[in-house]
Parts: C-alpha cells; sequence; structure tokens
C-alpha cells in the first residue's frame, strides 16, 4: 500500500483545510472558475473528477461479471443494499432531520435542497475509493471488481430514475436532460474509457499493471484538487454556516454507520467470507462523491445548499469509513465458520 493509501485521511483533511482558506481569501478567483459553465457542467469540477476516476475505471475488469455465478451472495447482498436499501433510508432520514428535527433551525427551501444533496449522496453507491475500502481490509481484489463492474452497469440505467423520483418526492423540480448528461459524463464515459483502455493492451496484463501504476499519481492529485476546489468553492458557506454542516453531517453520519451494521450483519448471517463480507458492506456504505457532487452543481449550482450537502458528504466519508475499515479489521474473526 502506498503513502497515498496510509495517509488518506491526512492528504483529505489537508484538502480540505486548503480549500477553505483559499475560498476565502482569493473568493474572486473561484468565482471566475465556478462561472466556467457549459450546459450547467463546471468545467474544471468535470476534468479533475475525471481524472480521479478514469484511473479508477481502468482497474474494473467486465470479463469478470462472467464469474458472478460461482459466489452470487455477496453480489446479492450489496446490491440488495444499494438498490433497495441505502436510497429509500438516505432519504427518510433527510426528510426526517430537515422537515422535522431541524425544522426550526433552516427554511424550508434550504432544506429541500440539504435533502436533495443527502439524496444524490445515497443514490451513487461506490465505485471509485471502494477499491482502496477493499485493500484496507484483505478482501477479494477479484470480487471486488465483479461487485464494482456490475454496480457500475446497473447505475447507468438506476441511477437518473431513482434520483428523480426521490428528488420529485422534495418539492423539486428536476431537470431530467442534466441529470441525464451528469450520468453520462461521470458513468457511461469514463467506463468505457476504461473497457477501450483495457481493451487497448488486451491480454498484456504487465503492461496493463505498468499503465494503471503511472496513472495512479494523477488519480491522487485529481481527488486531492477535486476536494481542494469543492471547499473553495464552499469556503464563505461554510464559515457563515458552521451549524448547517454539522446538521447536515449528524443524518449522514448516522445513515453510514446505519447501513453498515445493517450489511454487516446479514453478510454475517449469509455467512460469507470475511474478504468478500467485508467490500461488499464498504460498497454499500460508501459513496460515489465525485457523482453526487456533480449532479447537485450540474442540478442547483456550484454555491447551493445541495451542493454543499454533497461536500458535507466528503468531509464526513474518509474519517467514518476509515473507523469502519478498522471495526471490520477487528472482527474478522466472527467469519471464521467452521
Amino acid at each position: 500500500m502506498g503513502i497515498f493509501e496510509r495517509y488518506l485521511t491526512v492528504w483529505v483533511a489537508l484538502g480540505i483545510l486548503a480549500g477553505v482558506v483559499l475560498g476565502n481569501f482569493l473568493p474572486e478567483l473561484f468565482q471566475v472558475i465556478a462561472g466556467l459553465e457549459f450546459a450547467h457542467v463546471n468545467i474544471p469540477v468535470a476534468i479533475l473528477i475525471w481524472i480521479m476516476i478514469y484511473p479508477m475505471m481502468v482497474q474494473v475488469d467486465f470479463t469478470s461479471i462472467k464469474d458472478v455465478g460461482k459466489k452470487p451472495k455477496g453480489l446479492i447482498l450489496t446490491l440488495s443494499v444499494n438498490w433497495l436499501i441505502k436510497p429509500f433510508t438516505m432519504a427518510a432520514l433527510g426528510v426526517l432531520f430537515f422537515h422535522y428535527i431541524f425544522a426550526d433551525f433552516v427554511d424550508p427551501q434550504t432544506a429541500n435542497e440539504y435533502i436533495a444533496g443527502m439524496i444524490l449522496l445515497g443514490v451513487a453507491p461506490c465505485t471509485a475509493m471502494v477499491f482502496v475500502w477493499s485493500q484496507l481490509t484483505k478482501g477479494d481484489a477479484n470480487y471486488t471488481l465483479v461487485q464494482v463492474s456490475v454496480n457500475d452497469i446497473i447505475m447507468i440505467f438506476t441511477f437518473a430514475p431513482i434520483a428523480g423520483i426521490l428528488l420529485g418526492v422534495t418539492d423539486i423540480t428536476i431537470p431530467w436532460q442534466t441529470l441525464i448528461l451528469s450520468v453520462v459524463l461521470y458513468v457511461v464515459l469514463p467506463l468505457v474509457a476504461g473497457f477501450l483502455t483495457r481493451k487497448h493492451f488486451d491480454s498484456r496484463t504487465d503492461d496493463l499493471n505498468a499503465w494503471i501504476h503511472k496513472l495512479k499519481p494523477a488519480s491522487i492529485v485529481g481527488l486531492i484538487m477535486t476536494v481542494v476546489l469543492l471547499f473553495a468553492f464552499q469556503a464563505e458557506v461554510m464559515l457563515k454556516k458552521p451549524l448547517d454542516i454539522v446538521l447536515i453531517a449528524i443524518p449522514l453520519i448516522i445513515q453510514t454507520y446505519g447501513i453498515f451494521f445493517i450489511a454487516y450483519y446479514a453478510a454475517k448471517k449469509m455467512r460469507l467470507p470475511h474478504n468478500v463480507a467485508a467490500p461488499a458492506c464498504m460498497i454499500g456504505t460508501s459513496n460515489f462523491f465525485e457523482l453526487a457532487v456533480a449532479v447537485a452543481i450540474s442540478l442547483f449550482g456550484l454555491n447551493s445548499p445541495a451542493a454543499l450537502a454533497t461536500v458535507v458528504g466528503v468531509l464526513v466519508e474518509v474519517p467514518v469509513m476509515l473507523s469502519l475499515v478498522a471495526l471490520a479489521n477487528r472482527t474478522r474473526h466472527w467469519f471464521a465458520y467452521t
């Protein structure tokens, strides 16, 4: 494991700090960057997300899908959590907290957009970072690839409809064209690019692995710069509304731990081996925050409450997921079946 994976929390924390500082000292610069849009898509953010996602997509081996039938239970678990439970519990928690528990602290329009941001996080299961979580829990790398591959294919067809249905519940007008465009930009095209890259290398596994190794620094830069940019865009709001950050973080943290324990309990009952169970639960628990942030920006704007909610998702994601990685590693013996 490289220095990036070992000190992931440190790099993300530094990126957050840098973004907040730069956003407050150079607001005009980031207003100019925020204005670089095409069809409601911020070009710098799109480029950075592409730089970050593409190396991860190259690792997705679609030929591994043929082996799904050999060990279906782990895949059934993650698909059930991702598409039958997680989006709806996220929406329910958002409504519960912002329409009822926190109703006195946030105006209705802002509350609706916070819920929208949470929904976008809930409908986007982890794609990129799950490879890190799988490695940290000593997961089965090939099976993780199967899970990610199948989830990404399903996401192409389900992200926009589920997000649209749940956003409709919050009385927000849905620009379907922008939502579908975002799925194409941040899921379909990176997947196609990754597939074509693997096809280019064909059976030259060593050359493919060398290419992936060369891409890793670009992916790291893309992640950190995306964090810096996102927090710079939201810097003034975050400093002016620290209470809102806490309010958003509370249901997100409850959702993350809740989904993990539901999946982990189910994995134990299904008698999955730990190297399949842990990654399956991590995929269901973690979020494809890159996609959620990009869609929130496209739908609602860079400085919108919805975008802020997805950015808070980034703030919460890494430390919470690392705590769950530690828990999964400490409870490995729970899955030592006889």
